[in-house]
């Protein structure tokens, strides 16, 4: 009852014309970006961060909701009609929805991903309202071992499940590590990679390396590859659902929430597994097997509904436990950071106003994202037409504006171009990004409570595993390290694999 009565205080937050007036924007320019090729939520998040600078933290926070929910759906449009996607939660709407498009039923499938990320987010917020301040009532007893473990996890697990293999997944968190140890020591106030340099004695700021790694890495990637022909987009009508249609996508709009959203909720979790998940079962439930790999709409609402779902479990780990689980909720606790907010099991405490203006804005937006993308599906098909050269140089032309507003100093221009170019090389060998921005922003914090575990253990290791709850934690890391191991000894079952075209995106490889 306390949730529900501050979630109509929060609406009260939410509502205010101001308040709505950012949440439409949100959603106006997270689905603009998240349809041109190339740019996802993260990437979306990651350049407007610098914009609210100027902002109050709540509306602030009530735009880049918007703008994730928004990025995901103008990213499963990408998927539909250009069989690109934007980001690696969209890859799986590709598989039905582009064979759809070609059929000429592009309409229905982004309808049925439309309807899907309603229903996704609809129920899985309804979910973070009522487990989100049960898990911070928990969190508050959480000790120092507990919160290493815990990230310790994060480390591990963001590594074992992105990226092409655990070493390069490990190599990722070593230059996200790396960077987050540049700067001060927190404890002694030695100088630690700065290589003399006043300037990095305060550290390299996290909306850098975000802006750096995700938007100029990835634009000049695109700028090394703009020989190839982009694909031409698909014509698109406007979206509608028949009776027929609506039968058989209900079902799946229904399933997705519940395969979502835990999976969010848990580090490294994620859309990805979630998304192919939601599409296996879909298969297998559906009385039409023949049209899987040509045009299933199941293989497009349940996806797509699992991914709305998985973006709100993120938003349980980031607020109870200040610890995120996807690209888009590490820029979103850069940009807490941003207004000296910590997240963590006191938020909900010390900021209720913004908390539940928040949870409540994601209601909001739901509907407004509904009530846009709907009637407004064929003018983002238009965006898609953009010259790449234009966009990307728009794209570096916004970073660096961005990236001087942090500091007002030029090295600020100056890291950027490093990092950028850092993660222009972990693009060209294969290294998933995610890992360095976890480093980057859990490694300081995961330092600080490992030396705290040792200093109330006066220097014993055992102090690291003293309690119950870091045991268990540990256990789930053993098993994430010895599930190949376990995997190639457990007998092979012989399946059938479902035959999908392979989506493509503009750097050559998946989300």
């Amino acid at each position: 009852m306390n949730a529900l009565n501050s979630l109509m205080d929060g609406f009260g937050t939410a509502l205010t014309p101001l308040n709505l007036l950012w949440a439409a924007v949100g959603v106006l320019l997270g689905t603009a970006i998240g349809v041109l090729p190339g740019i996802g939520p993260a990437m979306a998040v990651a350049l407007l961060l610098p914009v609210t600078y100027g902002l109050d933290p709540t509306g602030a926070f009530i735009m880049f909701a918007g703008i994730y929910y928004g990025a995901m759906f103008g990213g499963s449009t990408t998927s539909i009609l250009l069989n690109t996607p934007g980001e690696s939660a969209a890859v799986v709407a590709a598989m039905e929805g582009n064979p759809m498009a070609k059929s000429g039923r592009g309409a229905q499938a982004l309808a049925a991903a439309a309807v899907g990320h309603f229903a996704g987010g609809m129920v899985g917020t309804l979910l973070l309202v009522a487990l989100a301040p049960t898990v911070a009532e928990l969190a508050v007893d959480i000790g120092a071992p507990d919160y290493f473990a815990i990230m310790v996890l994060a480390f591990i697990a963001v590594t074992s499940v992105l990226g092409s293999s655990r070493i390069r997944g490990l190599a990722s968190l070593l230059i996200g590590l790396t960077i987050g140890l540049i700067g001060l020591d927190q404890m002694t106030g030695q100088q630690r990679l700065t290589f003399g340099s006043l300037h990095l004695a305060d550290g390299v700021d996290v909306v850098i390396v975000a802006v750096g790694l995700f938007a100029i890495g990835e634009a000049l990637w695109v700028a090394a590859h703009l020989r190839r022909r982009p694909p031409e987009p698909i014509p698109v009508g406007r979206p509608w659902l028949g009776r027929a249609d609506l039968r058989r996508a209900w079902k799946s709009w229904a399933r997705g929430p519940f395969i979502g959203f835990p999976f969010g909720a848990i580090p490294a979790g994620g859309a990805e597994i979630p998304t192919f998940l939601s599409y296996v079962t879909e298969k297998r439930l559906s009385k039409h097997q023949d049209e899987w790999g040509k045009g299933a709409i199941e293989g497009v609402a349940g996806p797509e509904s699992a991914a709305s779902a998985s973006a709100a479990g993120t938003l349980v780990s980031m607020l109870t436990l200040g610890l995120p689980t996807t690209a888009v909720a590490a820029v979103m606790l850069a940009a807490f950071q941003q207004y000296g907010i910590q997240p963590g099991p006191l938020l909900f405490e010390r900021e209720p106003d913004l908390v539940w203006g928040l949870i409540a804005s994601l209601f909001v937006g739901m509907v407004l994202l509904l009530a846009l993308n709907l009637p407004l599906a064929p003018l983002w098909a238009k965006l898609l037409r953009v010259p790449r050269p234009y966009l990307y140089a728009g794209i570096m032309f916004f970073a660096a504006v961005g990236a001087y507003a942090v500091g007002g100093e030029v090295i600020d221009l100056v890291l950027l171009l490093v990092i950028g170019l850092i993660g222009f090389g972990m693009r060209r060998y294969g290294l998933p990004v995610l890992p360095a921005v976890i480093g980057v922003i859990l490694g300081p914090a995961a330092e600080q409570q490992l030396r705290r575990a040792l200093q109330i253990s006066d220097g014993s290791v055992t102090g690291l595993v003293n309690t119950p709850f870091s045991v268990t934690v540990y256990a789930v890391v053993v098993l994430l390290l010895a599930w190949p191991l376990l995997r190639k000894a457990l007998p092979r079952r012989t399946t059938t694999t479902p035959e999908a075209p392979e989506p493509r995106t503009p750097s050559g490889r998946s989300g």
